[in-house]
This record gives C-alpha cells, structure tokens and sequence, in this order.
C-alpha cells in the first residue's frame, strides 16, 4: 500500500470538490481525478442552479411542487425536501468561497427562469455556470492541506475489506495502492454509453460499474435523460448543448418546414420539463419524416443574446451558426441520468462505509426527469452530507484498522480489441432512445452480456480504454435488464 488516507473521493466535479471542503482539516482525504481537475460533466453545466433565495417572490413549496411535478411524482419526498430547503445555504457558501454569480445592479444575485420552474430561480454565471462553480471550487480545494490531489489517475479496481476499502489506481504506467476507511464515488455520468452525449469524454459510469461489482444497491438506472436541444450540425460523439436558459429567456423551437410545434404536444410549449420536450421533437420528427429542427432567438436583441449567451455565441459561431442571425440546428441526445447507486439522505450507499453524491448516485431527488438546474444543486447538497456523515463517524469510531490488503493483478497483458464501446453505443441508441424499442431489448441484452463475457473472462492489459469499455459493458447490461423486466417504474 502506498499510502492509507481516511477518505478518498473518487471523481473532481462539483460533487467531489465540494465534498473535500466540508471535511475538517484533521481528516485526510484523497482526491483522484480521472484525467485533469477542470474536467468534469459539471464544468459543462451552462444554465445554473435552482435555489429559492427570494423568499418573497418564490418558497420551498414552489420548488419541491416544481421538481415533483417534472419527475412525474415518482421522487422521494424526504430528498426533494431536503435538496430544497438545504441547497440555499450551499449556494451562498460556494458563492463565499469565490463562485462568481452574476449580479444585479443592487448587488443581488441575478435569476433567470428554465423550463419546468415557476419563478425565477436559477442563479447563474452567464452561461458556464458549471464552469465558474468548478474553477472556484478547484481554488478553494488546492489551498486545504488536508486534501491531496492525484490528477490523470485510473481508478480499476476496488476491494471491500474489513475496515474499510484498497484501490487500485494507474498512474504514469504504473499501479498505486491506497488504502482508506471511507470512500466516496463522485463519478458523474453515463453518457458515454450512448452514440450521442453532451457528456464529457470521461462520462462512462465507472462508478456506478465498481458499486455494482461490490454488491451496492444500484436504483432506477435506466431513467435516462435526453436533452432536447443539443447542437446538431456538429457530427462528433460530444454534442454540444443549448441550454435550457435560451428558451426560458424566450427562444422557440421549430420544425423542418420553420412552424412551432411544441404547443401540439403539450401547453407548456418550449418550457415543458426536458422529457416531454424531447418525446415532441421525436414524435414531430416521424410526423413530418425529417430530423431537422432549430431553435429561434433571433426575435431578441443581438447586443442581449452576446451577453447573455457568450459561451454558446462562441461555440455556435465556431460551427457557421451566428444565433443572433440564424436558427440554431437542435435535436434531442443523451443529456443525464437520474437513477444510479442509491443512497439515503446522507449519501450513504448499502456498503458499509461506501457513499455516493453527484450524477453517479440516486438520490430520488429527480424522479423519473430531472428537473433543470437541480443537479449542481443536488451534487452540493449531497456530498457536503457524506462529508458530514464520515466526519462524524470518524470522531465517534476513530481510524479503523483495515483488513489483508489483496493480491493486484498484473496490469500487463494481451492488448484488447477494438470496438467494443462502439458496439455497446449503436446498441443503446437503437434499443434506448427517446421513444424506446420494446421488442429490441432481449436481443440487445444477449449482445451486451456477450460483451461483458468477452471483456471479463480474458486477462487484458489494464487501460483506460479497458476500464472505461467494461463500465459502459455493466452500465448498458444493468439499463437493458431493467427495461426488459418492466423494473423501470
């Protein structure tokens, strides 16, 4: 073992670097990031964070009727409430901390409204929120000298021990061993499962994978979130998104002959919750037999649209689309995932002294559709209670001693093929999509557990691409399971 830490968090989003600040400095903690801290699925978080922070003009019931509302009712209530009435609080840590909100004039945080909310409560910084609260958090972070940071680190292998956990770690080519009395997964996302994502290439559930391979409870995970209006034209894997913030501040969304159309499927029009969104575009796309749709904000100022919107401006600009100008090319992909390992209301998973906060957990804050802007809310609420949770456990139990370290395995060995993640993604886009194919999902089972046989049963070289391929292998399997056995309700 290389060295033994109290905690180590796994992953260096909003989740895990807000998580490393709320312990106290007599705790040791390790922070592994899978490649650089900057990134992560929440520095790509654009529109903001939902918080009532005008009691006057808005209230927890609001939000919680909000959130329950867009899950369709199948949230857990305790979750929603405490995300509700404890996310303030964090909001104006984080924004002491160094998180540059935008402000008004008066020096209050601006608010602006996205789809599914009923007042103005999403603070924001312009549009790169998620940036902005993951850059000032990495600043606070490096300054704790408590908390140790190992960057471009692979995480493959977990084990549960008495006491605690050993991990694995490929670092520079070659294996670390911690050890540690708590570990907490921060690992976002799945959306590298899917063909099309507005995840970050590290989105691929490893998580989520090692919970599962421990025997963790794993809830809900094919309660997958597709976001409506991601860019289009470009044809890379990556889409980049059109946040929710362009229609809350007044874009409309057309088809391939330039109509509205969202009013025809439900009256909430363009500010309907980002499933119902999405199941229109699918269902107007078979109508009318075309894939091409746009969003319109060319109606508002230019001089507006710049300020309010400099990050998709740019990025927009950069691919032929002046949004001042022109429609911008949109169509629904893989945008989120609401279920994940479940955890109670301290993170807490059913692995003892294993917890899980951010994207990779399911807290039954969202139901079955997220609301927008409540994940960067629910990551730092979340982990700032596994932190919690552990410091306590830590003054009361002390530094237990950890059991037999395991054997590691060589992380030399047949180099694997490729295209397994490729096969793994055509798999689940066709069988999984917006409008799902119910007849597809036994025969794409079949293949995905062909796979997972494959990728377990020879001994390959340890390696990003082989970790990442065997994540998204368990991820599918555990998504196709669910929907083929009618357990997704």
């Amino acid at each position: 073992m290389d060295k033994r830490y109290d905690v180590v968090i796994v992953g260096t989003g909003a989740a895990g670097l807000y998580a490393a600040l709320n312990f106290p400095e007599n705790v040791s903690v390790l922070l592994i990031s899978k490649r650089e801290l900057s990134l992560s699925n929440s520095s790509l978080a654009q529109g903001g964070v939902a918080c009532v922070l005008d009691t006057i003009h808005d209230n927890y019931k609001l939000h919680i009727t909000d959130t329950l509302v867009a899950g369709k009712y199948k949230n857990r209530l305790n979750a929603v409430e405490k995300l509700v009435k404890e996310g303030p609080a964090d909001v104006l840590r984080i924004k002491e901390l160094g998180v540059d909100f935008d402000k008004n004039e008066d020096g209050t945080l601006c608010k602006t409204l996205e789809a599914g909310h009923s007042r103005h409560r999403i603070v924001h910084h312009r549009d790169s929120t998620g940036k902005a609260i993951t850059d000032g958090l990495i600043d606070a972070v490096r300054k704790r000298e408590n908390v140790d940071i190992l960057e471009n680190a692979l995480l493959y292998s977990m084990h549960k021990v008495l006491g605690g956990f050993y991990l694995s770690i490929l670092k520079d080519g070659k294996s670390l061993y911690f050890g540690c009395n708590y570990c907490l997964l921060c690992t976002g996302g799945i959306g590298r499962v899917y063909k099309y994502t507005t995840n970050s290439a590290i989105a691929t559930g490893d998580g989520i994978a090692f919970a599962y391979m421990l025997g963790a409870k794993i809830r809900h995970l094919s309660r997958v979130q597709f976001h409506p209006t991601a860019f289009a034209a470009d044809k890379g894997r990556e889409r980049f998104l059109i946040s929710e913030a362009v229609r809350g501040e007044g874009a409309v969304l057309l088809n391939c002959h330039g109509e509205r159309f969202a009013h025809n499927y439900d009256k909430r029009g363009e500010l309907a919750p980002r499933d119902v969104v999405s199941n229109a575009v699918a269902r107007e796309a078979i109508r009318t037999g075309s894939e091409n749709f746009y969003l319109d904000i060319t109606h508002k100022p230019a001089d507006f649209v710049r300020e309010r919107f400099p990050l998709i401006y740019g990025r927009c600009l950069e691919e032929g689309v002046d949004i001042t100008k022109d429609r911008i090319p949109v169509f629904p992909c893989q945008h989120y995932l609401m279920g994940g390992i479940d955890t109670d209301l301290d993170a807490r998973t059913s692995i003892d002294g294993l917890y899980a906060a951010g994207e990779c957990a399911h807290t039954g804050v969202h139901g079955a559709n997220r609301l927008a802007s409540n994940s960067l809310l629910e990551a730092l609420v979340y982990s700032r209670s596994a932190a919690e949770d552990i410091t306590r456990k830590l003054n009361k139990y002390g530094r237990k001693p950890l059991g037999l370290e395991p054997a590691h395995r060589p992380i030399r060995g047949k180099k694997m093929p490729h295209g397994f993640r490729s096969q793994i993604r055509e798999i689940l886009q066709d069988a999984y999509f917006v409008l799902p194919k119910p007849e597809k999902y036994e025969e794409s089972y079949r293949k995905v557990e062909e796979i997972i046989r494959e990728l377990f049963g020879e001994s390959y070289e340890i390696s990003s691409d082989l970790v990442e391929a065997k994540s998204i292998a368990v991820v599918a399997s555990i998504i196709l399971d669910e929907v083929r056995e009618g357990n997704n309700d």
